[in-house]
């Protein structure tokens, strides 16, 4: 199925394709769901899937599961025995994202937690090897300061729409939303304690890759 863009349509076509299952998550949340573009997509779940494989994450934190189709593409790399906590304060989702895990036969590996995740990352025990940073954007700096203190050595943060359609490097653009993901890329660059770097993958995406890191 085409996307209408003949240059994401040629990377599509030769990049490891959705299975059926993922292909059923995409479909009915576009369906079912009132802002569908939230789903992370064949290209970035993808991206996603592709890098927790390489670091084979015992501890992965998803901050935003929305209906589940980035979760999945995530919890793939875990390691044996590993465990992927994610995060949706929005209750109508998730009896959706349920089905959707328990369907896909991970959901043993895959805890859903639906307390602010603020609060819930608190209550998980160990250090992180993968972090998924997905939720509100005006608390995106306070979930990087949350989890940097308690990512391993080697360990990734990913945090996604910092482009945010665009209007982060438009001046002109300044609704909260907007004001809120600037602040947190001119955090993020300022930040001595990491390495990083902005992909222009599909709505922007952040990776840090923290120096100063747990052991």
């Amino acid at each position: 199925m085409s996307t209408g863009n003949p240059v994401l349509d040629y990377v599509l076509a030769f990049s490891m394709p959705e299975t059926p299952q993922m292909k059923h998550i995409h479909r009915e949340t576009w369906l079912k769901t009132s802002y569908p573009n939230m789903l992370s997509g064949p290209e970035l779940g993808g991206f996603l899937r592709v890098l927790s494989l390489l670091l084979q994450p015992k501890i992965i934190v998803e901050i935003g599961t929305f209906t589940g189709y980035g979760s999945l593409c995530l919890a793939e790399g875990l390691a044996p025995g590993g465990k992927l906590h994610t995060f949706e304060r929005n209750p109508e989702l998730v009896p959706m994202i349920h089905r959707h895990l328990d369907g896909h036969g991970m959901g043993d590996q895959i805890e859903l937690h639906t307390e602010d995740a603020l609060e819930g990352i608190s209550h998980i025990h160990g250090s992180f090897d993968l972090v998924f940073i997905d939720g509100e954007k005006k608390e995106y700096i306070d979930y990087y300061k949350k989890v940097l203190p308690r990512m391993n050595a080697g360990g990734l943060i990913l945090a996604d729409n910092v482009l945010w359609s665009g209007k982060a490097a438009d001046p002109d653009q300044n609704d909260p939303d907007t004001l809120a993901i600037r602040a947190f890329n001119e955090y993020v660059h300022q930040d001595q304690s990491c390495h990083h770097f902005l992909l222009p993958l599909r709505d922007g995406l952040m990776l840090i890759l923290p120096l100063a890191s747990k052991s």
